[in-house]
C-alpha cells in the first residue's frame, strides 16, 4: 500500500482549499442581478442607470408585448418584445439599455405609506443625489399598491464624464404574505408613461 507522506497530504490540502475558493467565487458572481447593478438579495435597492449605455427612446405605441410568467416567483406581467429578460431566485429584470424594469419578490407584511416612506429615506441616505416623492395608495388591476417616484443618477461615464438620470416609479404590492416591489425606470427625457402603465396594470399574482 502506498504510504502518504506529509508533503503529499499538504499538496492535497492546498488543492482542496483552492477548489473550495473557486466554488465560492462562482456562487458570488452568480448572485449578481441583471439590472441596475444590484445584487439578487437587494430587491429594495434603488435602480441605477449605466452611463455607458444610451437610452433607446420612447417605447412606440405599436410595441408588441409578451407575457412573462414564473411559477417560482408566483407572478406574471407583460413586457416589451425584444427586451432582455434575466431572472434570479428572488426576482426578474427586463432591460433595453437604460430602460429598466425590475420585480423583486419576498415574504413580508403588506406595504404601507409609512413603510415605503422609511424605505425611501434609507435609500436616500445611501444615495444623496436621489430625490423622492411622497408615497400614496393607487389602484391596480391586481389590487391596491403603494406607489412613489424617485430619481437616481449614474456614476459618470469613464470617458465623457456624463451621467444618466433615471426616473423610477416604485409600486409595492402584497398577496398571501408575499411582497412584490415593482420598479419601472426610464431615463429623463424619454416618455414611457403609457407602456409602463400597461406593464404595471398587467401585473398579477399566480
Amino acid at each position: 500500500m502506498l504510504k502518504r507522506t506529509p508533503s503529499l497530504l499538504l499538496v492535497a490540502a492546498l488543492l482542496l482549499a483552492g477548489g473550495c475558493g473557486g466554488s465560492s467565487k462562482s456562487q458570488t458572481a452568480g448572485s449578481q442581478s441583471s439590472g441596475g447593478g444590484q445584487t439578487e438579495s437587494s430587491g429594495s435597492a434603488a435602480l441605477a442607470a449605466d452611463a455607458r449605455s444610451a437610452a433607446t427612446g420612447d417605447i412606440p405605441d405599436n410595441q408588441n408585448f409578451l407575457t412573462f410568467s414564473d411559477m417560482h416567483l408566483g407572478v406574471t406581467m407583460l413586457y416589451p418584445e425584444g427586451w432582455a429578460v434575466k431572472s434570479t431566485a428572488t426576482g426578474v429584470t427586463f432591460q433595453e439599455k437604460n430602460n429598466l424594469v425590475r420585480i423583486a419578490v419576498s415574504h413580508g407584511p403588506a406595504p404601507t405609506v409609512a413603510a415605503l416612506t422609511t424605505q425611501l429615506a434609507e435609500l436616500k441616505r445611501a444615495n444623496p443625489a436621489m430625490t423622492t416623492s411622497a408615497p400614496r395608495i393607487v389602484a391596480l388591476k391586481s389590487g391596491p399598491a403603494v406607489k412613489a417616484t424617485y430619481t437616481t443618477e449614474s456614476a459618470p461615464n469613464p470617458v465623457t464624464g456624463k451621467r444618466v438620470t433615471l426616473t423610477v416609479d416604485r409600486y409595492e404590492l402584497s398577496h398571501a404574505g408575499r411582497l412584490a416591489i415593482l420598479d419601472v425606470g426610464t431615463p429623463v427625457g424619454v416618455d414611457n408613461v403609457d407602456a409602463y402603465k400597461r406593464m404595471a396594470e398587467s401585473f398579477k399574482w399566480l
